[in-house]
């Protein structure tokens, strides 16, 4: 049998996880817990063979740079990062990662059985884009590579000199961008902006970003 390790802070989902590894006979679930940090410490106890981690977990740990460190010293160990949040930049973090799969929890636990039996034979299983989602009256492939960098930047809260410094943008294109995504989505201000996104989990505030 494979040992398993859960990483998820919301009760329920780490609960119904726990259920998908228990029915599975090829499996044994040898820790599940909410924080991201604590999971490096079990892999030094425990010969751990497969990890499913949350991107967001208790106490703001990030899950990404907790498979980034597991992975750089324990290669074999097979990652699958679980998660609700449909920002690319998730995607592709988790890839740069080095995580060996990505699933969404809003799919089925038949596509997440599969994912785990792929990925434990030694594919990598990724979507080829996240789900699409509805901003106000846009959908979220509407938006362009460049809003969504001030759009992650407006989720942090950051004020517009805040976005153009750190965007390397001059102020007024900033605000151009602003006021292209209020046009889109027919909302009235980048407060109301900040907060749909965030409530669709469209882009959040996870790590520094990189250049893309």
């Amino acid at each position: 049998m494979k040992n398993v390790m859960i990483v998820e802070d919301q009760k329920m989902i780490r609960s119904i996880l726990e259920g998908y590894i228990s029915k599975n006979g090829h499996f044994r679930l040898a820790a599940s817990i909410e924080g991201a940090e604590q999971a490096f410490e079990i892999c030094e106890r425990k010969a751990i063979h497969l990890i499913l981690m949350d991107v967001q977990t208790a106490h703001r740990e990030n899950g990404l740079a907790a498979v980034k460190k597991i992975k750089a010293v324990y290669p074999d160990i097979r990652i699958v990062v679980v998660t609700s949040l449909v920002d690319s930049n998730v995607l592709e973090q988790a890839k740069r990662a080095d995580a060996d799969s990505l699933w969404y929890k809003d799919t089925g636990e038949e596509i997440l059985t599969d994912i785990i039996s792929r990925t434990m034979a030694g594919a990598h299983i990724f979507p080829d884009e996240p789900p699409v989602v509805e901003i106000g009256t846009a959908k979220s492939t509407e938006f362009t590579k460049a809003e969504l960098r001030v759009l992650r930047c407006l989720v942090r809260g950051l004020s517009y000199p805040k976005i153009a410094e750190k965007l390397n943008m001059e102020v007024v294109t900033v605000k151009y961008h602003v006021s292209n995504m209020l046009q889109k989505t027919n909302l009235q201000n980048k407060l109301q902006l900040a907060v749909a996104v965030s409530d669709a989990k469209f882009v959040v505030d996870l790590m520094e970003d990189e250049e893309e």
